[in-house]
């Protein structure tokens, strides 16, 4: 109730967009009594917000190993809820995994992968990833890369592992040399940029639905907005007198 609350009063206050915010989505609803699931929120809220008010209801941060079929379910039904998936999957080595905890495999993350693929054909899938995790081998870094071609990302945020203090990892005699951390990064970095690309050409020739938040800071003549897919665009559009106020799409 309190959650729905504050997205109508944001709906009154004129915003058209909200974003649930969680480390861990799925851990949603466990300390509630009757005990509630993170899908059950979406069908509430996609519910209880009134139509022509908010039109997109987005969500961060999906964890593979608790991720629930109800989520994709939901994504796939619910008018309001975007079609986005944000999966960190970090390596796709099973080895580093595990050195990670991260309590799943190249496997069971495929299957998500997979069931996300057949219930909402047209989502985004965006992740995250770490090269060069303490231990990581030539062959658990390929295994990385064949994640990524299987997948095909349309947004990855890459990382190379940096020790922090007071973690175990950061004490292992297995680090992983610089210079193989940082070429490995590179090759991630191409590799998810070509990914990148060839989603982003399967809207070639469509019209999308775009919810425009702020003009082309580098073009005054263009404002920037998302699609439902958080793909974010660019295209011309008419201003008014007062700038606020957008007065017409030329083209999309």
């Amino acid at each position: 109730e309190n959650i729905l609350k504050e997205c109508l009063d944001l709906a009154e206050a004129g915003f058209k967009e909200v974003t649930l915010l969680g480390q861990n989505i799925d851990a949603y609803g466990r300390d509630i009594f009757p005990r509630r699931t993170f899908a059950d929120l979406l069908h509430y809220l996609n519910e209880g917000i009134p139509n022509g008010t908010i039109e997109r209801i987005r969500y961060v941060t999906s964890h593979p190993r608790y991720f629930s079929d109800r989520v994709i379910d939901a994504v796939a039904s619910l008018d309001k809820v975007c079609e986005c998936f944000h999966m960190p999957f970090q390596s796709g080595g099973d080895e580093v995994l595990k050195g990670m905890r991260r309590g799943y495999t190249f496997d069971s993350y495929m299957r998500i992968i997979k069931k996300i693929r057949e219930r909402s054909p047209d989502a985004s899938i965006c992740g995250d990833v770490i090269v060069g995790f303490p231990g990581e081998t030539d062959a658990e870094f390929q295994r990385t890369l064949d994640l990524m071609n299987e997948v095909k990302f349309d947004n990855l945020n890459t990382f190379a592992y940096s020790p922090r203090p007071n973690t175990e990892a950061a004490l292992w005699d297995n680090q992983v040399p610089e210079d193989v951390k940082s070429e490995r990064l590179q090759i991630v970095q191409r590799l998810a940029a070509t990914h990148g690309m060839e989603r982003s050409e399967r809207y070639l020739g469509k019209i999308v639905c775009v919810l425009v938040e702020d003009r082309n800071p580098r073009r005054s003549d263009q404002v920037m907005g998302r699609t439902r897919q958080n793909r974010q665009v660019f295209f011309h559009w008419g201003y008014s007198t007062d700038e606020r106020q957008i007065s017409g799409c030329e083209d999309c």
